[in-house]
């Protein structure tokens, strides 16, 4: 590629071969400066590219581990509150010079929500809010693929994604037609990660319920 405006820059550290670069503009202005590797810009690689739509640059970004106090990415004029990387393969979330979330390296996700620190949040996996009256419909999930009907107060949540293996906690509850009081429990043959059986009912009998609420947790 041709240039125009063309300036070599040598950049070195003591002891050390100095690096070629290039500030150049293409042949054709177009608003656009380029900083590449070499000696001119016919044969340059651009590494980095600044014009009125940003900056580009080709390659790793790498910035300095920064602190809750001072993170490495901030806002302008922010300088608390933004992303620092306190160890390996941990990423951080600061706001106001205070640690407000991390992703840890075991890839957990911890947040401070009136903890006064960060701590693992263990996520909902799957939750669903069904009619079991009639024919059985979803008002509204997550992670949900269907409901099974297997009989009176006798339901089948199918999830779309399955667990990691069965040793979640499945919440249920239902309210009772008759007097609005909540009744339910979990019924499993054996441990599926693909589906969580239930009954829904009183001790004396088991009944449909206009309203069902499960959740589960891993």
């Amino acid at each position: 590629m041709s240039t125009i405006n063309s300036k070599n820059v040598q950049v070195g550290t003591s002891g050390t071969a100095a690096q070629n670069f290039t500030l150049y503009q293409p042949a054709t202005p177009d608003g656009t400066v380029r900083l590449g590797v070499g000696n001119s810009g016919a044969t340059t690689s651009d590494v980095v590219t600044v014009n009125s739509s940003g900056v580009t640059v080709t390659g790793v970004v790498a910035v300095p581990a920064g602190s809750a106090a001072a993170p490495s990415i901030s806002p302008t004029g922010d300088t608390n509150t933004g992303v620092f990387f306190p160890s390996a393969d941990t990423i951080a979330f600061a706001e106001g010079g205070v640690e407000v979330g991390r992703f840890d390296s075991s890839a957990n996700f911890q947040f401070n929500s009136g903890y006064g620190s960060s701590a693992t949040a263990y996520g909902c996996r799957a939750w669903v809010n069904f009619n079991g009256t009639g024919t059985v419909a979803i008002r509204a999930s997550g992670n949900v693929s269907s409901i099974t009907d297997n009989g009176t107060g006798d339901y089948t949540v199918n999830l779309t994604t399955a667990m990691s293996d069965a040793n979640y906690a499945a919440q249920v509850c239902a309210m009772n037609n008759a007097s609005n009081n909540f009744i339910s429990s979990v019924y499993q043959n054996s441990a599926l990660v693909g589906s969580v059986r239930m009954y829904v009912g009183t001790t004396a009998s088991l009944t449909d319920s206009a309203a069902v609420y499960v959740a589960i947790f891993r």
